[in-house]
């Protein structure tokens, strides 16, 4: 299952905050093929939204293929997703190590989001490329 939180104050629309929320959800397996979300209606009552904007967000998560309609039943992931990255615990414990340092070393969310980024991507130009990433290009 999946809980939506809403950032007013993001600069993001809702709708794409939806969309990420199910995308993360679905790469970190809280949601898994087949599972039915959460109707717009109750999206919309918890989260104190217009039911059109989580319709919305429906429509593009179907459109990318990861969701679909079931007339009378509700959405849901897809079936015919392909295998998701597991959420490994070890890693997550790491993980949250190492966030917990970086508050402590008085980083903000947006310092950890843009220091995770350039270390992702100097990673990223080091290591040969797969067969699966797409090509990248770099402005400096």
């Amino acid at each position: 299952m999946v809980t939506f939180r809403i950032d007013r104050r993001s600069g993001t629309a809702v709708y794409a905050q939806l969309v990420h929320q199910v995308r993360q959800a679905i790469r970190m397996g809280r949601l898994a093929p087949g599972d039915r979300l959460p109707t717009a209606r109750e999206v919309a009552e918890r989260t104190h939204i217009n039911p059109n904007t989580v319709l919305r967000a429906y429509r593009d998560l179907e459109v990318a293929g990861l969701v679909e309609p079931r007339q009378g039943s509700g959405t849901f992931v897809r079936e015919d997703l392909p295998p998701q990255p597991v959420d490994d615990p070890a890693l997550r414990q790491a993980l949250t190590a190492w966030l917990g340092k970086a508050l402590e070393a008085g980083l903000n969310r947006s310092d950890i989001h843009t220091l995770v980024d350039v270390i992702a991507e100097e990673l990223a130009d080091s290591a040969p490329a797969t067969d699966h990433e797409e090509p990248t290009a770099h402005v400096r």
